[in-house]
């Protein structure tokens, strides 16, 4: 799984993550993340009352995933987006990121990777390292549980789509092989899956990468000849002057237009594919 977004960091960066997560381990909310001059605070507050947001269980396996969800204020039922994030954990900018998904009229889950560690909070300043331990076939069985959880949920339609950043950009691609049910995946900057997992997907496809990410970016032409060999529906982009990890407000790799345009291109793309 990718480890891009973690090696994007300067070590002065990662050590203040860690003072951060372990803050949220504390329970100290609203961590906030410092890029160049200016404090990054959540974009849709935590308190928004357009949205309700809780913490929820799902099952998978033996057990159950913990997961943050949101979704708008009413009693009607809406398509929904399983969230996954980058390799700090279920943090305070993924949650925010959920809510903005909600906002734009989904039902949305961020489903927390450590939950077989006792979850982000739990493993505090670790959760790289912890990140780094889990088992990778359990997380992908882990994280397309999610896509059942939501196509039976009381408040979701029983259209599902997938977004993440990434690590969280390769899970989803990874989900899209595993999940015959989903219906639109929307990778950001992940890895991308191994060509002969490319025909198990059976969901289109809106791909997402930096300009400046070699590595990641290396797996895209022969991705692309096994999407066209598939006969999948793929759209996939590629944002001039950005590096990996630009959608992430927190960090020194965001970039404002590439991110605005990204989002709107994966918000208008999940209105289409999960109408």
């Amino acid at each position: 799984m990718d480890q891009t977004d973690e090696q994007n960091y300067t070590p002065e960066r990662r050590e203040f993550l860690k003072n951060c997560v372990a803050l949220a381990g504390a329970g100290v909310a609203g961590c906030v993340v410092f890029s160049g001059a200016e404090a990054m605070a959540n974009i849709v507050p935590e308190d928004d009352e357009r949205l309700v947001t809780q913490r929820v269980k799902y099952p998978v396996g033996d057990g159950e995933m913990i997961a943050y969800l949101a979704r708008p204020r009413d009693d009607k039922k809406y398509p929904a987006v399983i969230v996954i994030q980058e390799i700090f954990g279920l943090n305070p900018h993924i949650e925010d990121v959920t809510r903005r998904i909600a906002l734009e009229g989904f039902l949305a889950i961020a489903p927390d990777a450590l939950t077989p560690l006792g979850g982000t909070a739990a493993v505090g300043a670790d959760v790289m390292s912890a990140m780094r331990s889990l088992d990778q076939a359990e997380a992908v069985k882990n994280f397309t549980a999610a896509v059942q959880y939501l196509k039976t949920h009381p408040q979701s339609t029983g259209k599902v789509g997938c977004t993440g950043f990434s690590w969280g950009g390769a899970m989803t691609s990874q989900v899209a092989v595993n999940s015959p049910d989903l219906n639109a995946a929307a990778p950001y900057y992940g890895t991308v899956p191994a060509d002969d997992d490319v025909p198990k997907i059976k969901s289109p496809m809106m791909c997402h990468f930096a300009e400046d990410d070699a590595r990641i970016n290396a797996g895209i032409p022969g991705f692309e000849a096994a999407l066209k060999k598939s006969g999948l529906e793929y759209q996939i982009f590629i944002y001039p002057g950005t590096r990996h990890g630009f959608n992430n407000d927190t960090s020194p790799s965001y970039h404002k237009e590439a991110a605005a345009e990204a989002w709107k291109r994966t918000v208008d793309f999940f209105r289409q594919k999960l109408a």
